[in-house]
């Protein structure tokens, strides 16, 4: 199965001068706490609801002229809407991460993908995944 077919594609993409207030309100109305950061229609990064805080309480001196550019993870995980789902599992427990940005052929961010969307189609996968997450945290 690909990936393609289990991805949720509203994915919500901010640019890296988003300040952090509109960052937060953004995730309360969109109830999620995960954003991806795009400029000029590329991925340039991710932002958590834990690196508001942990990077913007912290980091940031003044939080009215802190952006998602100054607390984002620039290391960004992803793979390819083509490929298969069992892979983007073993990738995402290789890396320790419970989501993962899909992106078309031409390196476009077209969804997202949540170890909730491949618990619904490999329940064995997913534990595994999950477990190796949960041991590495």
């Amino acid at each position: 199965m690909k990936v393609r077919e289990i991805m949720t594609t509203n994915v919500e993409c901010i640019a890296p001068e988003t300040g952090l207030k509109e960052m937060a309100q953004k995730m309360k109305t969109l109830d999620v706490g995960f954003l991806a950061v795009c400029e000029n229609d590329r991925l340039t990064g991710t932002v958590t609801d834990r690196d508001i805080v942990t990077r913007g309480l912290v980091e940031c001196d003044d939080l009215n002229s802190c952006h998602a550019r100054d607390v984002m993870t620039h290391d960004v995980v992803w793979c390819y809407e083509e490929d298969d789902v069992k892979g983007v599992s073993e990738k995402m427990r290789e890396k320790e991460v419970r989501r993962m940005l899909i992106l078309s052929k031409d390196k476009r961010l077209v969804g997202v993908v949540s170890l909730g969307d491949i618990s619904k189609v490999e329940e064995k996968e997913s534990g595994k995944t999950l477990k190796d997450i949960a041991e590495a945290a």
